[in-house]
């Protein structure tokens, strides 16, 4: 593949209602998409990460730097003979995990196009169907919580996940149990406890849930091994996984029995991809992982979520479950009995819906090989 240009734009949408973890309170969802020209083609990716260095060390900002300024002159540096050429290209980088996996994603959905074939056929998927839940986050009170875990039920979803942090926790997550005693549920704490809470988190184990979602540390395996033995509820890990070297070393460690894969977070597809297949070797369940993708994001995550070891529903719901209008037409519905059709064509570009993207852009700019721009 030869790429003759490449565009990025900023987009910024608001969100139906304020979603609240342990670490912020969104009202907007930011990303850059990243579209990519060659071939007669053109691909499209998202950048996930958020405006501040909250969930990971990046940003938008640095994340557009790293493009403009190192990842997209080298990809005009010479033809690709596939996506993984790419990729191995890049493994010098350091970090910046979520600003290259927004133009891997890109240069699959062109490639999805030249070969003629959807992401799912390309990646081995072996489900034209998935099973999504979703999260719920933070709120004041339970009169304000309660209406959306049961609003979320009576949709169809397959199961719910309540954020959790210190003083938002066991009572929380009593006060849900005791109403739907047979509701798969589970929580995400996003590393808002220390090992110290031990005693605190042992009492999840009361509650029959799926699993408790980064309890610890954003980048630690070690005081998780230690955490997950003493609960009987299995330990998931998502924002220490940045890897597949870390995932195995967790896993060695036995840090985690449930692994939440998301594309942004590991650098990429061919990461994500690489990670489940370790994590099947072992017998280890994964599932993908959100970071309120727009439609873009969303439809390569159900291509990602195909794949056989992604065993438990992901976060990967109804684009209205977040987005009063998403940017793609059709938008991301849920099926009456909890499940979202994985896209079987390929390319996403034709799903856009050009008014919404054009409304929500905030800035853009195009980048081609050889143009020296003028500041």
């Amino acid at each position: 593949m030869r790429i003759d240009r490449v565009e990025l734009r900023w987009v910024s949408m608001p969100l139906r209602t304020p979603f609240e973890t342990s670490f912020a309170r969104e009202t907007n969802k930011d990303c850059l998409l990243v579209r990519v020209f060659g071939e007669g083609f053109e691909g499209w990716g998202e950048v996930v990460a958020m405006n501040e260095p909250l969930y990971n060390e990046e940003t938008l900002k640095t994340c557009w730097h790293i493009l403009e300024d190192v990842l997209i002159p080298l990809v005009f540096s010479r033809d690709w003979s596939s996506v993984e050429d790419w990729c191995r290209s890049v493994r010098h980088i350091r970090r910046n995990y979520m600003a290259r996996a927004g133009l891997e994603a890109a240069l699959w959905d062109l490639y999805s196009l030249c070969e003629g074939k959807s992401l799912a056929t390309l990646w081995g998927g072996v489900r034209s169907r998935v099973e999504v839940g979703i999260s719920l986050g933070i709120e004041s009170s339970l009169e304000q919580l309660l209406p959306q875990v049961e609003a979320g039920i009576a949709e169809g979803y397959r199961r719910i996940k309540l954020k959790i942090k210190p003083g938002w926790d066991l009572e929380v997550v009593k006060a849900v149990r005791s109403r739907w005693p047979d509701l798969v549920l589970q929580v995400d704490a996003n590393s808002a406890y220390r090992l110290e809470d031990s005693e605190l988190l042992k009492g999840l184990d009361d509650f029959s849930l799926l699993l408790v979602e980064q309890p610890l540390e954003h980048d630690d395996i070690v005081d998780h091994a230690v955490l997950q033995r003493s609960l009987s509820t299995p330990i998931c890990l998502d924002e220490s996984i940045d890897s597949g070297d870390q995932c195995r070393r967790a896993l060695d460690l036995g840090s985690a029995r449930i692994i939440n894969i998301k594309p942004g977070r590991v650098g990429g597809f061919v990461a994500s991809r690489a990670i489940h297949d370790l994590c099947a070797a072992r017998g280890v369940p994964c599932w993908v992982g959100g970071m309120l993708e727009t439609g873009v994001g969303r439809l390569q995550n159900l291509a990602l979520a195909s794949l056989p070891n992604f065993r438990l529903p992901g976060d990967i719901s109804a684009s209205r479950r977040y987005f009063t209008r998403d940017i793609i037409e059709p938008e991301v519905t849920l099926e009456p009995d909890g499940c979202v059709r994985v896209p079987q064509v390929p390319g996403v570009g034709q799903f856009l819906d050009w008014r919404a993207l054009d409304f929500y852009t905030q800035r853009s700019e195009v980048f081609q090989p050889g143009v020296v721009r003028q500041c």
